[in-house]
């Protein structure tokens, strides 16, 4: 199989650790604060990265405060800067992590989630077979160049994981995209939210109907449901977590996962098997990426 190509955003990760969300008046401390680097994209390119397989990792970086803590941090991992925009800032996402280890966004958005068709001239297209996108980047302005550069070359393998704010981003964009045959991997609530369906299976087929490709939805501890391009489905059970530090980039790591097995012509069955391993892992460790000893075997 040809390298993946990911396309994306690279943020960084302010982490508090509080009892629960605050509410209007409120003054308490959380019990920890921790930085660290995050963004989907960089998340899916990490267990690609974990894993070795072949990818090419397209992100812009900018300047300011965590655009420089960005770019020390892909230096000190031997990670290129694909994209460099020192003049424009970056922005960060503030994670509210409550004691049942779920967590709450707040993203500032800097240039990390834009997208110009001139960066992709050193990319050849042909030279890659699937290639992810997330919806954050969608709902950007320049979303609409995301969508015309990959209308350009039908070569690609989309997978689009459209995130928690898949329903605010335009019609016309959303319907475009589906248009293109995605691969869509999404959670139980974003599946309910996009099929305006209650059920788990009707969800899945409403949005095959749509895309004409397979869905995979991921169900937190219970597993992931999937419904396959040809019709087959099935529920692959999850792995039982003991403790769970955190929620953040557990949903990243399973595509990113995904992506690196299908990479290497793993079956799409077995790929989320393995999948759901390993965003047990991300569970059980604070922020969004594991290291190489957690890595389930």
């Amino acid at each position: 199989m040809k390298p993946a190509l990911i396309i994306g955003s690279t943020c960084v990760d302010l982490i508090l650790t509080i009892d629960r969300l605050p509410k209007t008046g409120d003054d308490f401390n959380p019990s920890s604060q921790t930085m660290s680097i995050g963004g989907c994209a960089y998340n899916v390119a990490h267990m690609l990265r974990l894993l070795n397989a072949e990818h090419t990792f397209v992100t812009p970086v900018g300047g300011g405060l965590f655009g420089d803590y960005t770019k020390k941090h892909f230096e000190q991992m031997g990670i290129p800067v694909s994209i460099y925009l020192p003049e424009q800032e970056s922005g960060c996402c503030y994670c509210l992590v409550e004691k049942s280890g779920e967590r709450t966004f707040l993203s500032y958005h800097g240039v990390e989630y834009t997208f110009k068709e001139e960066w992709m001239k050193d990319y050849p297209a042909d030279n890659y077979g699937w290639t992810y996108i997330c919806g954050l980047e969608i709902e950007e302005p320049t979303g609409w160049d995301l969508i015309t550069y990959l209308e350009k070359h039908p070569n690609l393998q989309i997978c689009y994981a459209p995130g928690p704010r898949a329903i605010h981003i335009e019609k016309e964009k959303t319907e475009r995209l589906y248009r293109l045959h995605p691969m869509l991997h999404i959670n139980e609530r974003e599946a309910m939210e996009l099929s305006g369906e209650a059920d788990c299976n009707k969800a899945a087929r409403k949005l095959q109907e749509k895309t004409g490709n397979s869905v995979i939805i991921t169900l937190g501890q219970r597993g992931a449901y999937c419904l396959e391009k040809d019709g087959s489905e099935y529920l692959i059970p999850g792995e039982k977590v003991e403790l769970v530090i955190d929620t953040i980039g557990a949903g990243d790591a399973h595509i990113g996962t995904v992506l690196a097995c299908l990479t290497r012509e793993w079956t799409l069955r077995d790929a989320i098997s393995y999948a759901n391993r390993v965003s047990a892992a991300v569970i059980g460790v604070q922020g969004a990426t594991l290291s190489a000893d957690k890595l389930p075997g």
